[in-house]
């Protein structure tokens, strides 16, 4: 049986170029970076190579990079690292942020014992910004404001801009979550109000276990992970050289490819939205979808029904991937934290379902999607 893979906010296939980059780092170029001779420096050269590839692409310098496992160790040496290091006794965030930063704040506030408010959310699911600067201009204490890109569920986007604004006039600390936006579109952190930033390469078909974390220049923090001077004393431990290595490679194909790939894919969200609108009327959109929105997720809902209740299982059993949310909360019978904070007590009426989409998928398997769904239905 073929399978269909709409799951890409999930994770995305390793790209051949970027296996093929990688490749002699899992073989004859096995040194470790931190040894002097050959093969550890060209190991280091690698990583450093990598370094200032990303850092171009980004828009920053080399030394505002550090290479992590992912997007929830970024997020998790944000958090910790504004609060124990730059004295934040006050953190800011919305409902509907991923379990890597909800999970992390609560952890540091209950440890720190320091307050968090949550920002209020306007009816199509963005932050609400006047209530953003309320909170700032409420509390007299240094804030970290952790605040994503694009929500990975609904896919969202915010105006990173407008908030790196607000965080300036207030003193503020801003900690970004791109992991869905990095490697999908241009970004300059320079340009940006933005102290920290995460992301991660399997989100653009890189490897799984690669990841970065921006953090600005003057911000002074102390490393997470302690032990030897790797990463500039930043992050002990031997470097993922191979997962490094095919970080900035999948982030150059990306960025090279960036104008063709989204127009595409855009079109195959469109197409997906008018088809299902033509064949069940009563779908519903989750959040800003065609507006300030990822072009690479769908996410609508069905009426609860005792079909619908059993489409996710039932589509898997036809081959095609799909799913009701994060995949890091896979296993839960719970409503998605982000379905209910956008829609309340209405979210226990809906079966959500999000599609989310790449270079690989086709209009033909929408046209197959779309068939099993009728046949579901």
């Amino acid at each position: 049986m073929t399978r269909i893979y709409f799951d890409n906010a999930a994770t995305t296939a390793l790209d051949t170029d970027v296996l093929n980059a990688m490749m002699p780092y899992l073989t004859e170029k096995f040194g470790n970076p931190s040894s002097v001779y050959s093969y550890g420096r060209e190991t280091k050269m690698a990583i450093e190579n990598a370094r200032k590839k990303v850092a171009k692409i980004l828009g920053t310098t080399p030394g505002e990079i550090f290479f992590t496992s992912g997007g929830t160790e970024s997020t998790n040496t944000s958090i910790y690292a504004a609060v124990r290091d730059l004295n934040c006794t006050h953190i800011i965030s919305a409902p509907i942020e991923h379990h890597a930063t909800l999970h992390c704040i609560e952890a540091a506030a209950k440890e720190y014992h320091i307050p968090i408010s949550y920002v209020s959310l306007l009816e199509n699911g963005q932050i609400d910004l006047n209530h953003l600067e309320t909170l700032l201009s409420s509390h007299s204490e240094k804030t970290l404001v952790s605040l994503m890109n694009a929500n990975n569920e609904i896919g969202n986007l915010s105006d990173v801009a407008a908030i790196g604004i607000l965080c300036e006039k207030y003193d503020a600390i801003f900690h970004c979550d791109m992991v869905q936006t990095i490697g999908h579109y241009p970004i300059n952190l320079s340009a940006l109000n933005v102290q920290f930033a995460s992301a991660s390469g399997h989100k653009f078909h890189g490897p799984k276990g690669a990841g970065i974390l921006y953090v600005n220049a003057a911000m002074q923090i102390k490393p997470m992970i302690h032990g030897g001077a790797q990463e500039r004393n930043m992050r002990a431990g031997t470097e993922n050289i191979y997962g490094i290595v095919g970080f900035a490679k999948a982030l150059e194909l990306a960025a090279d490819n960036m104008v063709k790939d989204s127009t595409y894919i855009l079109g195959l969200k469109s197409y997906l939205f008018q088809k299902l609108k033509d064949a069940f009327p009563q779908v519903q959109l989750n959040g800003d979808s065609f507006d300030k929105s990822l072009y690479t997720i769908l996410n609508v809902s069905f009426p609860k029904t005792t079909k619908s209740e059993l489409l996710l299982f039932n589509l898997d059993m036809a081959g095609i991937c799909i799913s009701a949310g994060s995949a890091c909360s896979s296993g839960t019978t719970s409503i998605s934290h982000v379905i209910e904070a956008l829609h309340g007590d209405k979210a226990n009426e809906m079966i959500p379902i999000r599609f989310s989409f790449c270079k690989h998928n086709t209009q033909a398997e929408i046209d197959i999607l779309i068939e099993q769904l009728k046949a579901m239905m």
